[in-house]
């Protein structure tokens, strides 16, 4: 597999894909791609209809140039879980991107605005599981919850990387590894596995509200595929076919509760999940 340093030569000079019909993009390609995330510069699209097989090949190719930059892999994220994120990216299915430990800052970070190339916001959440196995198999959120140790709230910055990102659509979105680019991350709260509990992820209201306290935005916790615990079982199950299952003590991003916001200098924000067991909450301030 060629350098991703070699690759990086080319970031000055990155051009569409040649290709008139789109395709799994080359190795070399795949590399350039990766380089352009790295450097925080937009990613060329390719030439003509992308299947989302071509998508899917491309991210596999394209995270392992990434792992070359960014280190250890700390677990995945579930992108498109929302209706309304699946009808912004035309896309009616979850995406399944890789998270590295480089990309999550604790409680209270302060990051630029311009983290990416083209950086939104969204609350989000994450969990830790216990037991891969018994997550793929899980049929109902509270089997999903006792194959959990713990949940943390999540403010994920995704960046949506391409030039125009309105013609962003799902294989592409799923060939740049699903926009992952940062997060913050709040305490982890260890699991109760009651019925209760995993009836309130699905019944909370997530809530983000800016430094003065006004809403930005808010939804709730069955928008996620009806319960966000379910988009761990459809991360775990994705994994385990793709023959690369979860391990225990990986992280699990599980997707949008709000919609995707622009950040701007200055501007600090909160996600409260207000019906979780002390309605937790995650903050991240930009400069």
């Amino acid at each position: 597999m060629k350098s991703i340093h070699a690759a990086l030569a080319l970031c000055s000079a990155l051009l569409p894909l040649a290709s008139a019909q789109a395709a799994c993009p080359t190795d070399l390609e795949a590399a350039a791609m990766a380089a352009a995330i790295v450097a925080r510069q937009t990613v060329p699209q390719p030439a003509g209809e992308l299947s989302m097989a071509d998508g899917q090949c491309g991210r596999d190719k394209v995270v392992r140039y990434l792992a070359q930059a960014y280190g250890e892999t700390v677990g995945y994220k579930a992108g498109l879980t929302n209706p309304a994120v699946q009808k912004r990216f035309k896309y009616d299915a979850p995406l399944r991107g890789t998270l590295f430990k480089s990309m999550l800052a604790i409680d209270g970070a302060e990051l630029p605005a311009a983290f990416g190339a083209r950086p939104v916001f969204e609350a989000d959440l994450l969990v830790e599981v216990a037991n891969p196995a018994a997550l793929a198999d899980a049929q109902t959120p509270l089997a999903a919850l006792r194959a959990l140790r713990s949940y943390a709230p999540f403010i994920e910055l995704p960046d949506l990387m391409v030039a125009d990102p309105s013609t962003l659509g799902g294989p592409m979105l799923a060939m740049v590894n699903v926009g992952a680019r940062a997060g913050v991350v709040g305490k982890a709260i260890p699991v109760k596995p009651t019925q209760a509990l995993a009836d309130a992820f699905a019944s909370m209201t997530v809530t983000l509200t800016d430094g003065s306290g006004a809403v930005l935005d808010s939804g709730p916790g069955g928008a996620t595929l009806g319960n966000p615990l379910n988009a761990a079982i459809w991360l775990a199950r994705d994994l385990a076919a793709a023959g690369t299952p979860l391990k225990r003590g990986d992280l699990l991003s599980l997707g949008s509760f709000t919609r995707l916001l622009p950040p701007k200098p200055g501007l600090a924000v909160k996600a409260t999940y207000q019906g979780l067991p002390g309605n937790p909450g995650v903050s991240v301030r930009f400069r």
